[in-house]
């Protein structure tokens, strides 16, 4: 193991000297982690202080509070263990690394040993699907598992060595970047680089710069960034916000962690120029709870700007313009990767999605105009304008300039982050990859799309043509050969939705857990054509009533699949409706029952 020298797990230092008044309920969520960091939990005391001094109810402080995963209501140790469940985690070894953690610490998957040391709990993925079977340990990184491994970090623990000691820094993987020095994002970077061209461009000269560049946003949506800026610029409500959205939760990616950890530094830039293009004085990073452990480093970072004059007054000579950036961070809830979801996080709330009256650009962060992008796209913007803009389009294809970043993982040889230009094959990927036997694969994590070996051939692209059969990837490629089984890797994906739901909509609400039951049918062998029929009801459904992106694209893959993987799911079901001919594994049945009875 590599020791941490890197890693703190302190509270947030940033002074924030230029931010404005805000309102106290902004303080909940940092209050909420000082709580569980001192006391383990939160208590039903913690609750009534923040009901008294936020003067609110204690059910809406409590309801707060539960809607984050790593909130807790009952002890949860003095050194708490969260391993990933993810598809990735499960296919690489889950189930050993979580017995071996049950039989280290004598405790069992959701709860806390008698002796108050070890909590251990399940989470979907922590941004580290290169490195599995992956944990954090009081929010410090461990990666790549095995037996022996959790064996001495637990001893290790017992006799007083901190989390921080032992763990490991996660190695950043950078596998592939353009030949012939035609990498954007991992160019040798210079702090500073881009602001200086600002005085020079002014405001509406960036803006015209990223329209000409055809930058869009990297989270998946692909919208103009160009589009985005313009519009919050015309509006003259004063302040306004850039928020910098780092709550990859996507199970499969972790683009973002590398950037943050390599060089925070671009993404930093990104914002300020975001800033100085809108008339913003404030930035704040949305740095998702999984990414604890970054939390120093980007601090650091952002005080090295302060120190060169390229955060607070006047920001790199330009009188008048004022910014600074602070770190705010989530709890574990993979729906506030939606925007507006993320904005009621930031005020203190319960991460549900808002509904859409208006855009975050005119009513966003405290109802004023604000900037939402994720960590590449700001990084993408500090690289473009300080290479040029005539020189990022040198990169990719026709109507998708420029380079993108893909996770990669699963069943291949090569693992980690992958630099490409847009208009690469699949086929050149997984060749690139080191792809083994490929059968089934997903792109942009499981609400993206999922496509056979058959499909290889298609491009990597923004354009998303039907007639060119395009195909966009927000960020992960996962890769799974033909040893694994497709309903398997479906009622990982259906457990991660039914978890993560908010709750506030019934299609997404109900659906998700009616698709798992669906699903386990087919598990089990109990399933018939009436079965898929209703998947893809439900499927059509929760795509068209649900309130936010994460019911609309939870089933994407389960219909899909069932289109292209028909011959599969032929040999699942029973031949006729409600046929008596079906399978039944007794032993299966009563597993989960034997590994847990006294």
């Amino acid at each position: 193991m590599v020791a941490a020298d890197s890693i703190s797990m302190g509270t947030l230092t940033t002074v924030n000297h230029l931010f404005p008044p805000e309102p106290p309920r902004v303080k909940m969520l940092p209050q909420l982690w000082d709580f569980q960091r001192k006391e383990g939990c939160i208590s039903r005391t913690a609750i009534k202080m923040l009901a008294e001094e936020h003067q609110l109810s204690e059910i809406e402080v409590e309801g707060v509070a539960s809607f984050y995963h790593f909130f807790h209501s009952t002890p949860a140790g003095k050194h708490t263990i969260y391993l990933n469940n993810s598809i990735i985690a499960e296919l690489k070894g889950y189930d050993r690394i979580r017995d071996a953690f049950e039989h280290e610490t004598g405790t069992r998957m959701g709860t806390t040993d008698p002796t108050g040391t070890f909590g251990l709990f399940a989470t979907p993925c922590i941004g580290l699907s290169d490195q599995e079977p992956a944990a954090l340990i009081d929010f410090c990184p461990f990666t790549h598992l095995n037996v022996l491994k959790v064996k001495d970090v637990i001893q290790k623990l017992k006799q007083g060595k901190t989390a921080a000691e032992l763990c490991d820094v996660p190695t950043d993987s950078i596998r592939y970047t353009p030949a012939n020095n035609r990498t954007i994002f991992f160019a040798p970077y210079e702090a500073g680089q881009a602001l200086l061209k600002l005085m020079d461009a002014g405001p509406d000269g960036v803006i015209e710069q990223l329209r000409i560049s055809e930058l869009a946003g990297r989270g998946g949506a692909f919208f103009p960034t160009w589009k985005k800026w313009s519009a919050c610029r015309r509006f003259s409500d004063t302040p306004k916000f850039i928020i910098c959205n780092a709550d990859e939760g996507e199970p499969g990616t972790f683009k973002d962690r590398v950037l943050l950890h390599n060089q925070a530094g671009s993404v930093l830039e990104g914002m300020i120029i975001a800033g100085y293009a809108v008339g913003a004085a404030y930035g704040i990073i949305y740095l998702r709870g999984e990414y604890r452990w970054l939390v120093e480093k980007v601090e650091s970072e952002i005080q090295s700007f302060r120190d060169h004059g390229w955060l607070g007054k006047d920001v790199a000579g330009i009188k008048g313009f004022d910014f600074d950036i602070r770190i705010a961070l989530g709890a574990g809830a993979y729906v506030c990767g939606e925007e507006t979801a993320l904005l009621e996080s930031l005020e203190g709330k319960r991460g549900e999605p808002r509904t859409k009256w208006y855009y975050p650009v005119e009513k966003g962060y405290l109802q004023l105009p604000t900037v939402v992008n994720n960590v590449e796209t700001f990084a993408a913007v500090a690289r473009l304008i300080a290479m040029g803009t005539f020189e990022y389009l040198k990169r990719g294809i026709p109507g998708s300039p420029g380079t993108k970043l893909i996770s990669i993982s699963g069943d291949c040889l090569r693992p980690g982050l992958y630099e490409i230009e847009w208009g690469m094959t699949v086929a050149d990927l997984l060749t690139l990859c080191g792809a083994q036997d490929a059968y089934f694969l997903q792109v942009s994590g499981p609400s993206g799309e999922c496509i056979s070996i058959k499909e290889k051939y298609r491009r990597i692209s923004m354009l998303d043509l039907l007639a060119l059969k395009d195909i966009r990837c927000g960020g992960s490629f996962m890769i799974f050969n033909h040893d694994r089984d497709l309903v398997h890797i479906l009622m990982n994906f259906a457990q991660f939705f039914k978890h993560e739901s908010c709750g506030v909509c019934t299609p997404c609400r109900a659906g998700n857990f009616i698709i798992q039951r669906k699903l386990e049918r087919l598990q089990h062998g109990l399933a018939d054509q009436g079965d898929l029929l209703e998947l893809q009801r439900w499927g059509q459904l929760m795509k068209t009533t649900s309130r936010c992106g994460l019911g609309k694209t939870a089933t994407n893959t389960i219909v899909q699949a069932m289109d292209k993987f028909q011959d599969y799911f032929a040999k699942r079901v029973a031949g006729a409706d409600n046929s008596q001919y079906r399978t039944f594994d007794l032993e299966a049945a009563v597993e989960e029952y034997e590994r847990y009875k006294p």
